[in-house]
């Protein structure tokens, strides 16, 4: 009997993804927030590089190098300073319930820019998930918390516009291809850091620099690859509903690796994102098919989409 590796790529991919938002409050134990963020881009870009000929991945088109620069501007450099900048602050349970609105926002950025229809459906999903966001954000009466949440939701604000972005890249490169050229993109910008970066690692401890290397080797290169993997044999429904488990993944993974307990009302916030997310996905006719099964004969045929997703840590 054949064992059916899509769900494990599928699972290993909400793990990853779940992991990273407590790993990157380890990695904060050594890093200030720009610091990481250039290391992980860093260490997520050599690592790509290393398996693109394996997977196929080719040049991009001159005329498509300024959108490819945006989304790695967008979607990587200014997320991951936000993002990092926010969790100094705010949890990771919390912040990954934050994240999770980023759907919501992308549906919004699509309606207003790329006339996408905008029924009464989805509309209704859009703004219940982002009162969930809302309401995690203000849950915490910690000293710094508020800003640093408000952080984090400008971060997810720049994960859609990457998501708005890649649009029309999707329609000429692979899922992966487009990942990691914004990937690249995303640490050529980060660059002035590395001066700064440089002494950093020689006096962080083992745990935050181990943590940085997962981060980056892990949910941001392998992260990409599985879910390319797995997307490309499932539904867009299926696949897109596995990631409302994210969140709850990393509550999971934080109270045990930190011993984080968020607070009741973030619970409920992130609750009412779900919702708004399952509502706002709940349409007639979409995700009935697979995206494709050229990936079986091997993983550098991944389908378009494979790299397009709406909740990146």
């Amino acid at each position: 009997m054949k064992l059916n590796k899509t769900p494990l790529a599928l699972a290993a991919t909400v793990l990853l993804w779940a992991t990273a938002f407590p790993a990157i409050r380890v990695a904060l134990e050594g890093y200030g927030p720009a610091q990481l963020s250039f290391l992980r881009l860093a260490v997520a870009s050599l690592a790509l590089a290393a398996v693109a000929p394996s997977l196929g991945v080719r040049r991009p088109e001159r005329a498509d190098l300024w959108r490819i620069a945006l989304a790695g501007g967008a979607g990587m450099s200014a997320y991951q300073l936000l993002l990092n900048w926010g969790e100094v602050h705010v949890p990771a349970g919390t912040a990954s319930l934050i994240v999770a609105a980023v759907p919501a926002m992308s549906a919004v950025l699509a309606a207003c820019f790329l006339g996408e229809r905008f029924t009464p459906a989805r509309a209704g999903g859009t703004l219940v998930a982002l009162a969930g966001a809302a309401l995690v954000g203000v849950s915490g009466k910690e000293s710094g918390y508020t800003a640093a949440a408000w952080a984090v939701l400008a971060a997810a604000c720049s994960q859609a516009v990457y998501n708005l972005t890649i649009k029309p890249l999707l329609h000429r490169y692979t899922g992966l291809e487009v990942a990691a050229y914004a990937m690249w993109a995303g640490t050529v910008l980060l660059v002035p850091l590395a001066p700064s970066t440089v002494p950093a690692v020689l006096d962080a401890p083992a745990g935050a620099t181990a943590a940085v290397v997962f981060l980056g080797l892990l949910p941001s290169a392998a992260g990409f690859v599985v879910w390319g993997y797995a997307v490309a044999r499932l539904s867009v429904t299926a696949a897109t509903a596995a990631l409302h488990l994210v969140p709850a993944v990393t509550l999971a993974v934080s109270y045990l690796w930190l011993g984080e307990q968020p607070r009741p009302v973030a619970v409920l916030g992130g609750l009412v994102t779900i919702t708004g997310l399952v509502l706002l996905n709940k349409r007639r006719g979409i995700g009935s098919r697979p995206l494709g099964r050229t990936a079986e004969r091997s993983v550098s045929r991944l389908t378009r989409g494979g790299g397009m997703t709406d909740v990146q840590p």
